[in-house]
Protein backbone atom coordinates (compact mmCIF):
# COMPACT_ATOMS: atom_id res chain seq x y z
CA UNK A 1 0.00 0.00 0.00
CA UNK A 2 1.85 3.33 -0.84
CA UNK A 3 0.60 5.86 1.47
CA UNK A 4 0.55 9.11 -0.74
CA UNK A 5 -1.81 7.23 -2.54
CA UNK A 6 -3.95 5.77 0.37
CA UNK A 7 -7.85 5.64 -0.95
CA UNK A 8 -9.55 6.10 2.56
CA UNK A 9 -8.05 9.12 3.63
CA UNK A 10 -9.14 11.27 0.06
CA UNK A 11 -12.64 9.02 0.21
CA UNK A 12 -13.79 10.28 3.71
CA UNK A 13 -12.02 13.92 3.29
CA UNK A 14 -14.61 14.03 -0.18
CA UNK A 15 -16.90 11.14 1.05
CA UNK A 16 -20.32 13.28 1.68
CA UNK A 17 -19.52 13.36 -0.62
CA UNK A 18 -21.93 11.72 -5.30
CA UNK A 19 -23.33 10.53 -8.09
CA UNK A 20 -26.02 7.94 -8.34
CA UNK A 21 -28.39 5.99 -10.68
CA UNK A 22 -31.20 7.83 -9.70
CA UNK A 23 -31.97 10.64 -12.38
CA UNK A 24 -31.48 14.42 -11.50
CA UNK A 25 -34.18 16.15 -10.55
CA UNK A 26 -35.12 19.63 -12.52
CA UNK A 27 -34.45 23.15 -10.55
CA UNK A 28 -37.19 24.00 -8.96
CA UNK A 29 -38.77 21.68 -5.39
CA UNK A 30 -38.05 18.50 -5.01
CA UNK A 31 -40.18 16.19 -2.77
CA UNK A 32 -38.04 13.53 -0.53
CA UNK A 33 -35.14 15.59 1.03
CA UNK A 34 -32.33 12.86 -0.17
CA UNK A 35 -29.09 13.14 -1.22
CA UNK A 36 -27.05 10.27 -3.03
CA UNK A 37 -23.04 10.25 -3.02
CA UNK A 38 -20.18 9.01 -4.40
CA UNK A 39 -16.47 9.86 -4.78
CA UNK A 40 -13.32 7.92 -6.47
CA UNK A 41 -10.51 8.06 -4.82
CA UNK A 42 -7.35 5.68 -6.13
CA UNK A 43 -9.47 3.33 -8.04
CA UNK A 44 -11.36 2.93 -5.03
CA UNK A 45 -15.35 4.03 -4.76
CA UNK A 46 -17.36 5.37 -1.87
CA UNK A 47 -21.24 5.60 -2.07
CA UNK A 48 -24.38 5.96 -0.07
CA UNK A 49 -28.08 6.36 -1.18
CA UNK A 50 -31.04 7.96 0.41
CA UNK A 51 -29.15 10.43 3.06
CA UNK A 52 -32.02 12.24 4.72
CA UNK A 53 -31.51 15.92 4.75
CA UNK A 54 -33.19 19.11 6.59
CA UNK A 55 -34.83 20.81 3.45
CA UNK A 56 -34.66 20.71 -0.56
CA UNK A 57 -32.24 22.91 -2.69
CA UNK A 58 -32.09 25.78 -2.98
CA UNK A 59 -32.70 26.53 0.34
CA UNK A 60 -30.01 25.83 2.85
CA UNK A 61 -29.77 22.62 4.29
CA UNK A 62 -27.32 20.07 6.61
CA UNK A 63 -26.99 16.05 5.84
CA UNK A 64 -27.34 13.71 8.79
CA UNK A 65 -24.59 12.15 9.25
CA UNK A 66 -26.52 9.21 10.70
CA UNK A 67 -28.39 8.44 7.30
CA UNK A 68 -25.26 8.18 5.62
CA UNK A 69 -22.95 6.29 7.70
CA UNK A 70 -23.95 2.25 8.78
CA UNK A 71 -25.86 1.05 10.48
CA UNK A 72 -28.14 3.95 9.38
CA UNK A 73 -27.25 4.35 6.37
CA UNK A 74 -25.41 2.59 3.62
CA UNK A 75 -22.42 4.41 3.05
CA UNK A 76 -20.06 1.51 1.21
CA UNK A 77 -16.54 1.50 -0.27
CA UNK A 78 -14.01 -0.89 -2.44
CA UNK A 79 -10.69 -2.08 -2.01
CA UNK A 80 -11.38 -2.66 2.01
CA UNK A 81 -12.00 0.63 3.18
CA UNK A 82 -14.24 1.41 5.66
CA UNK A 83 -15.64 5.09 6.09
CA UNK A 84 -17.60 7.35 8.56
CA UNK A 85 -18.37 10.74 8.76
CA UNK A 86 -18.16 12.42 11.51
CA UNK A 87 -19.93 15.98 10.88
CA UNK A 88 -23.65 17.02 9.66
CA UNK A 89 -22.67 19.00 6.74
CA UNK A 90 -24.36 22.23 6.12
CA UNK A 91 -24.81 23.30 2.17
CA UNK A 92 -25.92 26.57 0.58
CA UNK A 93 -26.69 27.37 -2.98
CA UNK A 94 -26.66 29.57 -5.33
CA UNK A 95 -28.89 28.86 -8.24
CA UNK A 96 -28.01 31.80 -10.18
CA UNK A 97 -24.46 30.77 -10.53
CA UNK A 98 -25.10 27.42 -10.42
CA UNK A 99 -22.59 26.31 -7.71
CA UNK A 100 -23.38 25.01 -3.76
CA UNK A 101 -20.84 25.74 -1.14
CA UNK A 102 -20.20 23.28 1.62
CA UNK A 103 -18.91 24.54 5.38
CA UNK A 104 -17.20 21.88 6.09
CA UNK A 105 -17.05 17.81 5.63
CA UNK A 106 -14.96 15.75 8.67
CA UNK A 107 -13.91 12.04 7.67
CA UNK A 108 -12.56 9.26 9.21
CA UNK A 109 -11.28 6.48 7.01
CA UNK A 110 -9.63 3.22 7.71
CA UNK A 111 -8.28 0.37 6.38
CA UNK A 112 -6.42 -2.56 7.73
CA UNK A 113 -5.18 -1.28 11.45
CA UNK A 114 -4.80 2.41 10.16
CA UNK A 115 -7.04 4.96 10.89
CA UNK A 116 -7.04 8.61 9.45
CA UNK A 117 -9.90 11.98 9.74
CA UNK A 118 -9.20 14.58 7.75
CA UNK A 119 -11.15 17.64 7.09
CA UNK A 120 -12.00 19.97 4.58
CA UNK A 121 -13.94 23.24 4.43
CA UNK A 122 -15.25 25.68 1.99
CA UNK A 123 -15.84 23.25 -0.56
CA UNK A 124 -17.23 24.63 -3.83
CA UNK A 125 -19.25 22.53 -6.29
CA UNK A 126 -20.67 22.89 -9.71
CA UNK A 127 -24.29 22.25 -10.49
CA UNK A 128 -24.82 19.76 -13.65
CA UNK A 129 -26.61 21.64 -16.65
CA UNK A 130 -30.76 22.41 -14.80
CA UNK A 131 -30.20 19.04 -12.49
CA UNK A 132 -29.56 18.60 -9.11
CA UNK A 133 -26.34 16.70 -9.28
CA UNK A 134 -23.43 18.98 -7.97
CA UNK A 135 -19.47 18.14 -9.56
CA UNK A 136 -17.11 18.99 -6.76
CA UNK A 137 -14.31 21.50 -7.61
CA UNK A 138 -10.99 20.53 -6.34
CA UNK A 139 -10.34 20.81 -2.71
CA UNK A 140 -7.96 19.69 -0.25
CA UNK A 141 -8.56 17.79 3.09
CA UNK A 142 -5.78 18.03 6.02
CA UNK A 143 -5.52 15.08 8.08
CA UNK A 144 -6.92 16.32 11.89
CA UNK A 145 -5.92 12.95 13.52
CA UNK A 146 -4.66 9.02 12.91
CA UNK A 147 -1.37 7.30 12.40
CA UNK A 148 1.89 8.71 11.13
CA UNK A 149 1.32 6.55 8.05
CA UNK A 150 -1.69 8.85 6.67
CA UNK A 151 -0.28 11.71 4.45
CA UNK A 152 -0.79 15.09 6.32
CA UNK A 153 -3.54 16.33 3.17
CA UNK A 154 -5.23 14.65 0.49
CA UNK A 155 -6.67 16.17 -2.80
CA UNK A 156 -9.76 15.55 -4.49
CA UNK A 157 -9.66 16.73 -7.94
CA UNK A 158 -12.64 18.23 -9.97
CA UNK A 159 -15.29 16.01 -10.69
CA UNK A 160 -13.93 12.78 -8.69
CA UNK A 161 -17.29 13.30 -6.44
CA UNK A 162 -20.59 13.92 -7.14
CA UNK A 163 -24.11 15.10 -5.41
CA UNK A 164 -27.52 14.21 -6.07
CA UNK A 165 -30.00 16.15 -4.31
CA UNK A 166 -33.63 14.27 -4.88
Amino acid sequence: MKISTWPGAAVLAATVIVGAATSATALGPTADQQLDGVIVVAGNTCTWTNARTSANPPSALTVDRTTINTPGGNLGCSGGITASLNNNPAFTFDDAAGLARTDAIDITGKMSFISCRYKATNITWNRDGATRKYLNQAFTATRTSGSFLCPGSVTTPAGDASMLFH
